[in-house]
Formats: C-alpha cells, structure tokens, sequence
C-alpha cells in the first residue's frame, strides 16, 4: 500500500489491487481507536496509473502535482540521500552471531543515520538493513557504499552497485557481521544515495540537500551550487562565499603552505622535453595573499624526458608506442626476436612520464563516500607517488587493469601448475603517523580482496604476488595517511612506487626475447616446449632429459637446475611438474627390521576445526583446514573457496585453512602447499618438526609429511610450511583424529609453520610375521593345538592377519612315561643280571690267584717257568689299570670285564703248556 500523512489524526493508503486492476483510497487512523468521522473509501487510481519526474500524487486530488522549487522527485523512483534519520520503510535491527550466546545484547547493533550517509554497526554482532519496495515494472537499485575494514562482512543479496529488481514485490536487505580476532579498531560500512526505480509513483518531494538547490518547480533532481557559493536544506538559490563548490556554510581559507600544492610532468614534447609543474591541491582551501602564506612555485621548467618503458619506442613526436606482436625493445626501439627465440610478453612499468592508459587513479572518502578530485597519485619520472589529499583519511588509490593472461608457447600447458602469471613491484612508504598501504587483487576494482598491507614507514623493497586465475585482472594500491580525521596535517607523508611489473599479459609487450625450442630446422620453425621431463640447454634450444626422479619447476626450464629432485619417498607425476606420495611407504628402522605403511585409507581429505577461541568481546571463532595428504596422480587435492566477496577464487593444494564464525562467514587466509617429502626425520630442506610440538609414548618413530609454499608474504618471507604427523594408534578407528600443538592452539604459532599430529591406526605400519608369536599346547588325548597371538604392545595394523589356529597328532606324554619305566626296568634287570655273572667270575679268578700264590712259596716275582714268553694273540702288552673308584660305573663294568678276560685267557694258555700241567700236578 501506499500511504501519505495529511493531518495528525490520519492519512490515505491505498488498498491492495483486484484482478481488474482497480482499487480503493481508504483513510487509516494513524492511532487506533482515537478518532472518529474518517472519510469514506473513494474509488481510486487504476493500478498501471503512474506519476513523471518531478511530480508526485497527491493522495486527496489522487493526481500528480509537481514538486515545489527547493525540491525535486523521480516520478517513477525514489531515491534516499538524506540520512538525518532513516526513511520511512527502512527497517534495521541487530540479532547476536552466537544464537547460544544469549548474555550478548545486540539490539542496539543498528546501522545508524549520519547525516550524509547511513552506519553500520561497529561491535560484533549482525545488523541488517531492509527495506521492501512493490515495482509496477522492471526497475533497478543503485547504491553506493564504502567498505574500509576486513574485520566487517558486507553484504548486500545482489551484491552489485547497480542490481536488476524483477516487478512486483522486493525486498532488500545490506547486512554487516562483524568479529574482531585481533585487538585493533572496527571501521563500519558507509551507505549512501540509494535509488530505486520501476514504481509507480512517488506520494511526496525530497528536499535539496545542503550544497544544492532547484530553481523551479517540477525538478527531477537538484543541482550542485557553484564555486564560491553555498546553500541550506530545500534551497532554491545558493548564496555567495569563498568556499568550494557544493558547500553548506563557508569558512575563513588558512594561509596557503607547502602542503597545499603538488609538482607533476607534463608529457613529452617533440624535442623529447617535459615540463615540471605545480599544481594546487584541489579543492583549494587555502589563501596565498595572506601574510605568512606560500606561493605556488613557478611551472614550465624543462627536462629530458625519460625513457619509454620497456616494449613500448619513441616515435617522432616523442610519444611511447607499444612495439607489435614478436618484437622487443628496450624503451628505444623495436626489433624483431631472432628465429629459435620467443618474446617475453608483459607489462614492465619503471619510467614515469605519464600514467599508463591501463591505469587510472581516484579517492575514496570515508566521511562522503567518494570524491570528485581524482588526483590521488602523480607521475614523477622515476616513481609515481601519492599527493597531498584534501583530508588525511582520504584513500589514494592507483588500479590497474589487465585484459588476461596467457602462456608462452614454449611453457607446458599443466593443469596442476598453479603459477598463470606474477606481478612484482617495488615501493617505498615515508610516513610520520600510522599510515598503511595495501595492496589489492581480484576481479574488478569493486571487488578486491587485500592481499597484503604494510604499516608506517617501509624502506624500498620489492614485493612479488602469484596469479592463478584468469579472473584476477584488477590491481589496486590504496593509501591511508592516518585513520584520525585530520586536514592536510600530515600530507608530507608519502607512497611510492619505483617499478611494476606482470608477466604473461595478453595484448602485453616484450622487454627481451628468449631461446627456446623449435618444431623442426627449419628457419622459420615455430618455438615449441620441450618434451615432458626435459630441460632446454642454455642458448642452443636442445632440450635434453632430466635426471630419474625429478620435476621441472621453473616456467620456461633453462638449464639442468630446472630439475628439482624430488624429495624423499616421493615420486614424481607424469607431468614432470610436482612430486607426490602415492601412500606407501617402506621404511627401514635401525636394528634392520623393515617396515611397510599404506596410508590409502587416510587419503581422502579431511577437514577438521581447532579448538573455539574468543575475542576479546566474547565473539567465538576458530580455524577450519581441510588436508588431501596423500595419493595417486589425479587424486582430488583440498579445496577452499573464497565465499565472502562471492568472487568464486578457488584454490587447490594440500593444506588450506580459513577462520570460521559459527554465521558460516569466512574469512579467507589460503594455504597452498606441494609436497616436499615423507620421512621419519624431524627436519627436512629447512622445515622442522620439533619432538617437543608431539610427545611420543613409544619407541616407534611418527612417519611426517612434509609440504611448503613458494608463495611469500610479508610475514613469510619463506613462504608457509606445514608438517603433518602420523602417529600410529592401533585403538583409534577414526579418520579424523587431528591434534594440534597445546602451546599452538591455531596449528601454527608464527603464522608460516603449521604442525599437525594424525592419529590413526591407518598410521601404523602393515602387520607382518615378526609381529606375532605361536603358542603350543599340550598333547591331549592324542591332539595337539598351535595358536597364533600378537606381540604386545600391537603396533602394526593391517598386512598379514593372524594364521588360523593349527591341530596336529602327537603321542600323549603318558604313552612315552610308561615306555621309559619299562625301558628302565629291564636295562635295571639286565644290568644286576651282568653285574651278578662278573661277580662270580671274579670270585672264582681270586680264589685261582690265591692258590697259585700260595704254590710259589711266598716268593714275590717267582712263578713256574713258562715254556713259552710270547704274548698270545688277543693279549695286551700290559695290564690295564682299575681304578674303580674314580670312573663311572658302566667305565669300571667294562674295565673289570676286559681285565678278567685278560686274566682267564692268560691262565688258559698257561696251564695247557706240559710245564703248566707239571706245575699243577704238584700242586
């Protein structure tokens, strides 16, 4: 409905339209139950009724009256530039980002009006803007607005300055979701000069606003006063001052001093001269004739002009050209590349004559939203630098436009290679309060992320920034002199930069040209890349193959130090390009026992979060990382998307990381890693892994992946690195189970290292015959039972599985005891039977000796004579000696046995000799 106040008591709506496109004008109280005697319902304009600029309906004629002079309307749009307090249909309120949170009050968390413009909130909770608008046909939005701090989420559900509105009912909401990691100030968002058109009509006039005025009646808009002139709120003439143009009120201008004016160079003339000049800050607030005030220095002093820069020659008019495709030059001239060479396209800025055509400079005002004067950085022959602003919280902005990037045709076409283009650029800050340079990137200038920012004063230095994408095409330099409203008090402090340069340029132009490689020998060959794997060799365009093992880092591969080894337990890809771990791993430990990992099921990435932290009021956050550790050529790598600016950049790599509110609002601080190697080392090629990060419970080392970046910043002037630990834990059947250091809660305690410990039992290494032992049963009934146990403490996982339990014959323990009694007893028989036969024999033998002894009279030595002396065969030369108490029973047994043999053969003999049968015959 469309409503219009006429008096304190009511006002006039109308109602909803029919289906024949009629409808009524009704009065509506504007309390309830506190009037009576309304006027009765009219039949009221037909719906397609509309209204022209300058005019608006009045709702008791319900015809199009125009705007008095001091006003002006759209007719069929309306417009918001007034913000002394928000316009009727604008609703605002603030709801807290942690629904669990309910100790947090957000109500008061508005955007608020201020005068110019509209605020956003500034403590860290949501605040929405709405508005809702019924268009009669196709219309637009147009807003303009200013967005100073990353720690402010804006946005807008159509998020462009200009937006499309379908016809019917529309609804319009710009929210802000602010969070604070750091202790530094929050900057709110700026909005101003909403327009809106497709409506039917407008049922009142916008006052002029200070500045500006309308002379007559029926005006669509207002207009500007002129310089010198000033006017008040719905003016419709302006009145006479020494102020600026578009001015309110008017102030005494100060005496003019060296802070008011700035030096330039005009471009070159024919003779090859240009001129320095001196120019007043515009607007110009100061007065140079009063006492104590400076004059403009004199202008038109000649000097040689400086080169063109770089793939561009003098023409004869003095003027830089840009030299044509397949030539080069150095700034003079343009000569062709030789045949075998390909030029290196580009754009190389390092003499400053003019602003290139691809460059444009402005000013953003915080306090208006914009600024006519767009003299934010000038050309100074060797630097373009930053000129003295009207206000020193003005940003100075330098962007740079390029139309796209495109290989060379001698480099690879790799999918996986993420280097498209580089720009590199050398500056220097002079600052005496808390200025701040940052450096911009993405895909038009409204839509920049901050890549890097720099505080104070830097000395000269170069800064280099990796493009990946063909859809970031803007650069932008922004320059803030202090963040403290000031005029010109500190306008002596200055940005410069030296040089800027940005390869692979579509439309670019070329500095040098290079050998390459050439499709054939003939002279007008087309230069070709080298073969995968191959380097060329230096200024003869053979390429030749690298080493086994290697990938090529370099774009444009000269020489054999473009083959980087790959590092340890890696293998290169088919591309030659990067090297990656396919999740195996043979490792051999120090008492020579080898040890085999397959960590395939940890390759899948993961993503998990750190612990919650808090800012310093209360708001919750954390880290969000996803990780792709491992795997085989063609394997997904992790993937962060950058959803705050809706700019669609992607990244791919093996470790990405970004800072999450529970809203589900990122704030991007991409990782981009390659694999450098897996080792069970604790540093390797300059990134450590410290024991003390990671305790370790026991003696089986932790395999660690090794991963770096390239990409440098500020802080990093290595690049970022992270170490990830796999830790075997047979127990631990997740996948996810990642820690981070206690003392390093956000994974990383510089902001260039991040360490991270997996525990899995994927971790441990493949289970193998050395990792268990076999029991053996005893024999039962005939069955015995070997079963197989694991050794404690288990660590290994997977590979061989336990053999299944084994049942084999065996004969019982009984059987074989019973045996060996019986086998006793009858060796125990045997032996008393045997030991009883040698007893008599020898019993019998005494008796024989001792008669024998008798007969010879008692004479020692004395016995008949022998009739022979000859030793019988089977008789020893001696007697052996008995020493029955010295030897072993079955020892004496068998001595005492030979020698009574010995002794009965002996006697045998004897007494068969006819001396012997003498002998006993007297006997």
């Amino acid at each position: 409905m469309t409503t219009l106040k006429l008096n304190s008591d009511y006002h006039f709506e109308y109602t909803e339209c029919d289906v024949l496109g009629s409808r009524w004008r009704v009065a509506i109280p504007n309390k309830a139950d506190t009037c009576t005697g309304l006027p009765d319902p009219v039949k009221g304009t037909q719906c397609t009724f509309s209204c022209s600029e300058g005019e608006f309906l009045d709702m008791r004629s319900q015809k199009c009256q125009k705007c008095a002079a001091g006003t002006y309307s759209l007719g069929t749009g309306v417009a918001f530039d007034e913000w002394d307090s928000l316009p009727t249909g604008f609703v605002t309120q603030g709801v807290t980002v942690n629904d669990w949170n309910a100790h947090t009050d957000c109500s008061n968390s508005t955007w608020t009006p201020k005068g110019d413009y509209v605020a956003s909130n500034m403590d860290e909770c949501t605040a929405t803007l709405s508005y809702a608008v019924s268009l009669k046909k196709p219309g637009t939005v147009f807003f303009e607005y200013f967005y100073p701090d990353n720690s402010i989420y804006f946005e807008f559900f159509n998020i462009f300055l200009i937006v499309e509105l379908n016809k019917g009912n529309n609804v319009l909401y710009w929210r802000t979701t602010t969070y604070t990691v750091l202790d530094s100030a929050v900057k709110p968002v700026l909005l101003r000069n909403i327009a809106i058109s497709g409506v039917a009509y407008t049922s009142e006039c916008f006052h002029c606003k200070p500045g500006t005025h309308s002379t007559k009646p029926g005006s669509a808009r207002c207009a500007p006063c002129p310089a010198d002139t000033y006017s008040t709120k719905g003016a419709t003439v302006c009145h006479q001052c020494e102020q600026e143009a578009g001015s309110g009120s008017c102030k005494p201008r100060p005496p003019c001093t060296n802070s008011d004016y700035f030096y330039t160079h005009t471009p070159c003339d024919s003779e090859g001269k240009t001129q320095l000049m001196y120019k007043w800050i515009e607007p110009k607030i100061c007065n140079e004739t009063i006492e104590g005030a400076v004059v403009l220095p004199a202008s038109g002093e000649k000097k040689t002009c400086p080169p063109c820069n770089p793939g561009f020659f003098v023409t004869n008019s003095s003027n830089c050209e840009p030299c044509t495709s397949g030539f080069y030059s150095n700034g003079t001239a343009c000569t062709e590349c030789p045949v075998g060479t390909e030029p290196v396209v580009g754009f190389e800025y390092k003499w400053w004559n003019t602003i290139p055509s691809n460059m444009r400079s402005s000013i953003l005002r915080p306090e208006a939203i914009n600024s006519n004067h767009n003299t934010a950085w000038e050309v100074a022959g060797e630097y373009v630098y930053t000129t003295p602003g009207d206000q020193d919280t003005d940003y100075l902005m330098l962007i740079l436009n390029v139309p796209g990037y495109s290989l060379p045709q001698s480099t690879v076409k790799d999918r996986e290679r993420s280097e498209l283009s580089r720009i590199t650029f050398v500056f220097e800050t002079i600052c005496s309060a808390d200025c701040k340079l940052f450096f911009l990137a993405g895909y038009n200038e409204w839509n920049n992320n901050i890549v890097e920012r720099w505080n104070g004063s830097n000395r000269k230095q170069s800064y280099s920034y990796l493009i990946q994408s063909n859809s970031t095409v803007t650069f932008a330099w922004t320059f803030q002199r202090t963040g403290k409203f000031n005029t010109r008090k500190y306008s002596a402090d200055v940005a410069k930069i030296y040089s800027i340069y940005i390869t692979n340029v579509v439309g670019g132009v070329a500095s040098q040209c290079r050998r390459c490689a050439v499709s054939s020998g003939k002279a007008d060959s087309a230069c070709v890349p080298c073969p995968a794997g191959h380097y060329m060799v230096n200024r003869t365009g053979e390429c030749k193959s690298c080493p086994p093992n290697t990938f090529i880092k370099a774009q444009h591969p000269v020489g054999q130090a473009a083959c980087i080894q790959c590092g340890p337990n890696t293998i290169r890809n088919k591309a030659y390009s990067s090297c990656l771990s396919d999740c195996t791993l043979d490792m051999q430990t120090r008492g020579g026992t080898l040890l085999r990992y397959d960590f395939s099921p940890l390759s899948n990435v993961t993503g998990f979060n750190s612990s919650p932290r808090f800012t310093s009021k209360g708001l919750r956050y954390f880290q969000h990382f996803r990780v792709g550790l491992c795997g085989k050529e063609g394997q997904v790598p992790a993937t962060c998307v950058d959803n705050v600016t809706e700019s669609g950049r992607e990244v791919r790599g093996y470790v990405c990381q970004s800072t999450v509110v529970p809203s589900e609002i990122r704030s991007q601080s991409i990782v981009v890693l390659s694999c450098e190697g897996v080792t069970t080392d604790t540093t390797l090629g300059g990134i450590s892994s410290p024991h003390g990060l990671f305790p370790a419970t026991s003696g089986l080392p932790d395999v660690i992946f090794y991963y770096k970046s390239s990409e440098t910043t500020q802080a990093c002037k290595e690049g970022r690195s992270a170490t990830i630990r796999l830790r075997c834990s047979p127990t631990v059947t997740a996948k996810d189970h990642i820690t981070m250091p206690s003392n390093c809660s956000e994974g990383t305690c510089d902001g260039c290292s991040f360490h991270f410990l997996w525990q899995s039992q994927h971790a441990c290494p493949l289970c193998t015959k050395n990792h268990y032992k076999e029991i053996v049963s005893a024999c039962i009934q005939g069955i015995q039972r070997t079963t197989y146990v694991w050794q404690q403490p288990l660590q290994c996982y997977g590979g061989e599985s336990l053999p299944a339990q084994k049942v084999s014959a065996c004969v019982p323990l009984d059987l074989w005891l019973k045996f060996g009694v019986s086998t006793g007893s009858i060796a125990a028989v045997l032996l008393v039977g045997l030991s009883c036969y040698f007893w008599k024999k020898t019993r019998k033998l005494q008796y024989k000796y001792s008669k024998l002894k008798m007969t010879t009279g008692g004479k020692e030595c004395e016995l008949p004579t022998a009739d022979s002396c000859a030793i019988m065969e089977g008789e020893d030369a001696e007697d052996d000696l008995m020493d029955l108490t010295k030897k072993s029973f079955f020892t004496k047994m068998k001595s005492f046995s030979r020698e009574v043999s010995n002794h009965l053969t002996r006697m045998e003999l004897q007494i068969s000799q006819p001396s012997i049968n003498t002998y006993v015959h007297m006997l």
